[in-house]
């Protein structure tokens, strides 16, 4: 999709976990009108990483569900970080993370999780 394409929904919808999305609104209704393009060019820019990363993903996932191990080369990190970045510069690595109850397991991926 390219760059100009995306809305908020569509933006909304290509973020796999609940916690970008809620974070994807979050700077949407709270940043001021005229910061808003430059934080949505990031959050858009975040997207098309996840986009491009999708074949490798979608690899990933038949792998482990057929042979049980990730595909050569590939091994298993956490870029959660790493789109928050790209997002926008309104977000805070050193912040901690809010967990709630239903929280599973370390990286926070509970039963919210999409």
């Amino acid at each position: 999709m390219g760059h100009e394409d995306w809305t908020v929904d569509r933006l909304h919808v290509a973020l796999p976990h609940s916690a970008s999305r809620q974070q994807l609104l979050h700077d949407v209704n709270l940043t001021p009108i005229d910061a808003l393009p430059a934080v949505l060019d990031g959050w858009a820019a975040a997207a098309e990483d996840l986009e491009k990363a999708r074949p490798m993903i979608e690899a990933a996932r038949v792998s482990m569900k057929s042979h049980g191990v990730l595909p050569e080369g590939l091994g298993a990190r956490d870029v959660t970080a790493d789109i928050l970045r790209d997002a926008g510069p309104g977000h805070d690595q050193t912040a901690p993370t809010h967990r709630h109850s239903n929280d599973t397991d370390p990286q926070g991926h509970g039963q919210g999780a999409a």
